[in-house]
């Protein structure tokens, strides 16, 4: 072979080189196109299947609360309710922290709270939490009946959903295991702030907004763990009633998008769509946000913010139809199969 012959031949290997490495390493993702960082572990070798929730047991778990009476700090329902709050976690092979707390409420009453605090593996340091307020309210401002106005509300939904949905998925990690960190954290004195028809002007509305979420605004600035942290948070807020519908909150939505996103895709794939809606709902002052403004985490709210409704948060909110009769075991269903899949998916390094 001559020398010509030699020269194509080590262009033609080189030519054949370059096509393999450019076969391997295609076009990078365009400059502009948004890249989200989102909270995820490495998938483990060993995944656990998800348990399967299950609404009875949840809604059985709302009525018992009920079963108690209002649960306003001080109130002798509310010292009943966390005597078996905290028995119940304890049987479902929770360390259990009762975080005791005095706040101050608007109307001059010095409310004795208590966050509760169930702990699964808490010597793992990859840790998510879940939370709800266990509290009702102290008035029924919102109802037609004037002569009943004063008078505290049972809280299916504003309150006892939340805790129904997160004592079953206890009931699930203490039944089926978990690798991660796990804090279920049950927030009091949440429900108990000024509302937009006591306050005099819109002005005093806005600058009264601390007066809610007393537990979280403590238990923010007092963590049960020093220096605690999580990956990630999900609040559930009046996850009960019939047809209730879950847009994307705005705190959540900002802080903590790229979760939220995750749950609602998720949510979509389960079929549960209808309830976890793509569009931009309220942003409200809840727990989620005092947990964000103090340890820096990001937390996401789910919580009925419907608008088929005259209220923003339903017909029945703040009123005394908030009973038994407006819970739905469909919406629990749905609630707590995406939050117990995204537990799990996470666990196993798989939420999407």
């Amino acid at each position: 072979m001559n020398k010509f012959g030699v020269a194509f031949l080590k262009f033609l290997f080189v030519s054949l080189i370059a096509m393999v490495l450019w076969q391997c390493n295609p076009d990078p993702p365009m400059q502009n196109k948004p890249v989200i960082k989102t909270p995820n572990r490495a998938p483990i070798a060993n995944q656990r299947k998800v348990p399967k929730f299950e609404q009875d047991s949840a809604y059985a778990h709302i009525q018992k609360q009920i079963s108690f009476g209002p649960r306003v700090p001080n109130m002798e329902g509310h010292k009943a309710c966390k005597t078996w709050l905290v028995n119940k976690l304890q049987s479902y092979k929770a360390t259990v922290i009762e975080q005791d707390f005095q706040a101050d409420s608007y109307y001059g009453v010095t409310y004795n709270g208590t966050n509760i605090i169930a702990q699964y593996n808490p010597e793992v340091k990859d840790r998510i939490l879940l939370a709800a307020h266990w509290d009702t309210r102290h008035i029924a401002e919102k109802d037609d009946n004037v002569a009943m106005q004063e008078k505290p509300i049972d809280g299916a939904d504003d309150g006892a959903s939340g805790v129904g949905v997160l004592l079953e998925i206890a009931r699930l990690v203490s039944a089926n295991g978990i690798d991660i960190g796990l804090d279920i954290i049950l927030f009091d004195a949440e429900d108990n702030g000024i509302s937009s028809s006591e306050a005099e002007t819109e002005a005093e509305y806005i600058a009264n907004n601390e007066t809610w979420c007393l537990g979280s605004q403590y238990w923010g600035k007092n963590p049960h763990s020093s220096n605690y942290k999580a990956r990630f948070g999900i609040l559930l807020d009046m996850v009960g009633a019939k047809e209730a519908y879950f847009p994307l909150e705005g705190h959540s939505l900002r802080e903590a998008g790229p979760l939220l996103s995750k749950v609602w895709d998720l949510a979509k794939t389960m079929g549960f769509g209808n309830y976890f809606v793509s569009e931009k709902g309220g942003t409200i002052t809840d727990d989620h946000y005092y947990v964000m403004k103090y340890r820096k985490i990001p937390m996401i709210d789910i919580i009925n913010l419907s608008p088929k409704s005259s209220q923003s948060f339903g017909d029945h909110h703040h009123t005394h139809d908030d009973n038994l009769d407006v819970i739905d075991k469909r919406t629990l269903k749905a609630v707590g199969r995406v939050v117990t899949a995204a537990l799990y998916r996470q666990n196993n390094g798989t939420l999407q």
